[in-house]
């Protein structure tokens, strides 16, 4: 439904939200990228909802905002304004010297309110508002070194290294017997995502990531590395654990990204990561929501672990 202005108002569950300039190009097209405006934005967060709204209820968010499109300036927010409405969910939060009043999203309403507000990537916590200092998430982030890809992101040397080094860390993390997730992030390379049961801090969970991603590192030295300085790590890959803190946050599973084509951080199987085609923005707002109603993480992430008993088998293989 339009209003004479241009406003579209969608409905969401009991509420009616209001996109503003629906047909502003936040995507502009161009080579093998196709144009997406507001109105797509919108239209993809509504259908994608079911399935991303499961990792976004009760979590801060940091919101990447671009008014002006993918190609215009980009605000990174944090605190939510005065002018956002009542019934969108906030979580106040301890930060050096104050506090932050995050938004939180744990409804479709939110979710749609939050693109028309350009709102085109949800970062979010690893924790939760309740027990911010206890994460039920654990994130391994897998870049590739910096060369050169093909176009539109498509798989090249590069992501055959990411490749290599989930595959790796895949099989530690069995060897371990904790279940691990498999996400694309729509950028540059793959999460993966351990489930939790939030009874750890941040401080233990970081160092046993570490832990694993050194014990990783010394396998194989010359294809991985631990070296957070850039310049120390040569062409190998970085397993990056630096996510694993308070405050910090990692693209939300389902998110558009702000590059050409919108790309979206989208969910796969362990299976799918042998598909020599996958790539890390192998899925756009054109797809993502037909690979989610396969369900790629079939209930992985319900089942939290604590990390005691892989502490001690990570204990026992570093001898």
């Amino acid at each position: 439904m339009s209003g004479a202005d241009g406003t579209r108002k969608v409905r969401a569950g009991r509420r009616t939200v209001e996109v503003h300039r629906p047909d502003k190009v936040l995507f502009p097209g161009g080579g093998d990228a196709k144009e997406y405006t507001k109105g797509d934005l919108v239209d993809y967060y509504r259908a994608v909802a079911p399935f991303m709204l499961p990792h976004l209820r009760g979590r801060p968010l940091m919101l990447e905002r671009h008014p002006d499109g993918v190609d215009g300036p980009v605000f990174m927010q944090k605190n939510t304004p005065d002018h956002y409405p009542d019934w969108i969910a906030r979580a106040e939060l301890a930060k050096e010297g104050g506090t932050v009043c995050h938004t939180v999203c744990d409804d479709t309403a939110t979710l749609l309110y939050l693109a028309d507000q350009a709102s085109i990537t949800l970062h979010r916590w690893l924790s939760r508002a309740a027990r911010p200092d206890h994460p039920d998430r654990l994130v391994f982030d897998l870049d590739p070194s910096p060369v050169p890809e093909g176009p539109g992101g498509t798989p090249g040397a590069d992501f055959e290294s990411v490749r290599e080094a989930a595959r790796l860390l895949g099989e530690l993390l069995d060897a371990l017997k904790l279940p691990s997730a498999l996400m694309t992030t729509g950028s540059r390379g793959l999460h993966v995502i351990v489930p939790l049961d939030g009874r750890h801090d941040f401080d233990e969970v970081r160092a046993f990531a570490r832990d694993v991603a050194g014990t990783l590192a010394d396998a194989h030295p010359d294809r991985l590395t631990t070296a957070a300085r850039k310049k120390d790590r040569g062409d190998r890959l970085y397993l990056d654990i630096q996510r694993n803190a308070y405050a910090q946050t990692a693209v939300a599973p389902y998110t558009v990204r702000p590059r050409p084509g919108a790309p979206v951080a989208t969910p796969v199987t362990w299976d799918q990561l042998d598909d020599p085609a996958l790539g890390a923005r192998s899925f756009t707002v054109a797809d993502a929501v037909e690979q989610a109603r396969t369900d790629p993480w079939a209930g992985l992430l319900e089942r939290g672990r604590a990390l005691g008993p892989a502490r001690r088998r990570l204990d026992a293989l570093r001898g």
